[in-house]
């Protein structure tokens, strides 16, 4: 028996069926790499979902926690307050879109970024509607799940949602949903189906990560915003998988010039520690009670000392700039091989930045989702040693999230192995 073997064994009788895993136990990583425990080499695009943007142990992080660590690892913020927080909420303020006076939260999850968002739209406008779009992804807490615009797995055997959640079709032109058709049916709903004085706040992702990295139209932004303002409805990006240079600026929504009210972040935050922030415009963050929001390990020491360092090397190693490099070189390939004969199951290619999809259809003319293929090219890949990940409302989508610090020449090597996959999945088949 091998140890990864033992191991799923022993995973199996302890742990938590719903916990979803893979067949990957890691042993160690680096940058862009990670062994498992038979010592099997990876190159991992996954990132652990958007989270190792920086690599894995980035040795500025890295230095930075050691030292953070030899002074504190927990006093509770709201307790014994510290420097660290304050340091990145005020980066945060003069980072994130907008020049209006802003001020930032930092919790531990893109869950409770989520939630402390929708908590502060509604103590600020004394209403209690949310919407969100269909294949969103928000987080598995009770109203997390409530957004997101997927049932299964994240809703289904869970009961009753909570009240005055209501969803819009997010605009996806492959599958025939326009950026006009998706704004006639939010602001049907408006006067069908719940008040807008009663809507606190609208919440999108800039490019849904689970949704399928489904890129929200810079026009389709512009006119929520409008239909915001009309309104006097918060207007809330969730940057958590697409922030933090992801997508080749700091933040998605700066691609459409658009300001949300209300920003929050996860994910890449703290480069591999549990972090997220809550930022906006300061009236709103401000409008929750002395004590009506926080948590006992909200804006930990160790995660918030990474999440300075993280900007540092952003900045340091113009991740952003390396972020468009690697996309377009992941763009380019792909699109090269669907133009191959045989390779028509890949249906689209897309992407802003390092954040790249492709799409597997049955075929180019209904586009229909082909599940079992992409299962069989997430496969072939973690076989010859490449991690990749599904996402999409069918599960269609393979998606890539390269360490934006990953070296050329493995950005490469990554190709190869994908493209050798897609093509031994699909002859499979």
């Amino acid at each position: 028996m091998t140890n990864t073997e033992e191991l799923i064994t022993r995973r199996t009788n302890a742990v938590a069926q719903g916990v979803g895993t893979r067949g990957i136990y890691a042993a160690r990583a680096q940058n862009a790499e990670l062994w498992d425990v038979d010592g099997k080499r990876f190159i991992d695009f996954a990132a652990g979902i958007a989270v190792n943007n920086t690599g894995h142990r980035h040795p500025k992080l890295m230095a930075a926690v050691a030292q953070q660590s030899e002074q504190f690892t927990h006093t509770c913020f709201h307790v014994a307050p510290y420097e660290g927080y304050l340091k990145l909420a005020e980066r945060l303020n003069a980072s994130t879109p907008g020049s209006f006076d802003k001020k930032t939260m930092l919790v531990t999850t893109g869950a409770e970024a989520v939630e402390n968002a929708v908590k502060m739209a509604r103590a600020y406008t004394g209403r209690s509607g949310v919407i969100g779009f269909s294949g969103a992804f928000h987080g598995r807490t009770l109203l997390g799940m409530a957004l997101c615009g997927k049932v299964n797995p994240y809703k289904k055997a869970f009961g009753a949602m909570p009240p005055e959640v209501m969803h819009a079709p997010f605009p996806n032109a492959m599958h025939g949903v326009t950026v006009e058709q998706s704004i006639a049916v939010l602001e049907n709903m408006l006067r069908s189906s719940i008040d807008p004085e009663r809507v606190a706040a609208i919440i999108i992702e800039p490019v849904q990560g689970e949704g399928g990295f489904n890129i929200a139209p810079p026009e389709f932004l512009k006119k929520l915003r409008e239909i915001c303002d009309t309104h006097g409805i918060m207007l809330i990006a969730d940057e958590v998988q697409a922030g933090m240079a992801r997508t080749g600026k700091l933040f998605a929504f700066e691609h459409s010039g658009v300001v949300p009210d209300l920003m929050v972040m996860a994910k890449g935050l703290a480069g591999g520690f549990p972090l997220s922030a809550v930022t906006g415009r300061a009236e709103v963050v401000d409008a929750a009670p002395v004590g009506g929001i926080g948590g006992t390990y909200a804006g930990n020491p160790l995660s918030v000392a990474s999440a300075n360092a993280v900007f540092e090397v952003i900045e340091e190693e113009a991740l952003c700039e390396r972020a468009t490099q690697i996309g377009d070189m992941i763009q380019s390939r792909l699109k090269a091989l669907a133009e191959r004969q045989g390779m028509e199951p890949v249906g689209d290619v897309r992407g802003l930045g390092a954040m790249v999809a492709f799409e597997l259809v049955t075929d180019r003319e209904s586009n229909g989702p082909d599940a079992p293929l992409t299962g069989r090219v997430i496969a072939e890949a973690e076989e010859r040693g490449l991690i990749i990940l599904p996402c999409g409302t069918f599960g269609n989508v393979v998606r890539l999230l390269p360490p934006l610090t990953t070296p050329i020449e493995q950005v490469n090597e990554a190709l190869d192995i994908l493209e050798a996959s897609i093509e031994a999945a699909i002859s499979a088949g």
